[in-house]
């Protein structure tokens, strides 16, 4: 028995089942949007599993605060929230604490990007 039954009444509905974000349509639905998915191959439960995360941020933290009265207001408050203070503000507990953009510049300092110049001698 299917564990959204219990006793024959159903008592959890499956809210998204895998099939509907690698099906056919919904793929179309994106590239009619110029939009790139996120998942990588079918059943795979880890590779979007850091977007999730994001967009919940984004939707608790931003989206359902505000409303926006056109699409070029939302993708600015999007992109300001993201620049000045997801990435320069916002401690994540994934990165030991740190911003994202204080993570990079550490990681960054660890392990100096080497030049063409470098690698050839």
């Amino acid at each position: 028995m299917s564990i959204y039954y219990w006793l024959n009444n159903q008592v959890l509905l499956p809210l998204i089942e895998s099939g509907q974000f690698t099906s056919w349509s919904f793929s179309q639905n994106l590239r009619h949007h110029q939009l790139l998915g996120s998942m990588g191959t079918v059943g795979d439960c880890y590779d979007n599993s850091p977007m999730e995360s994001f967009w919940g941020s984004m939707q608790i933290e931003l989206l359902n605060r505000h409303k926006w009265m056109t699409y070029v207001e939302l993708a600015t408050a999007m992109a300001d929230y993201i620049v000045n203070f997801y990435n320069p503000a916002r401690r994540h507990s994934s990165l030991d604490y740190l911003t994202p953009d204080e993570f990079e510049l550490l990681a960054s300092t660890q392990n100096p990007a080497r030049t063409l110049i470098e690698v050839a001698h």
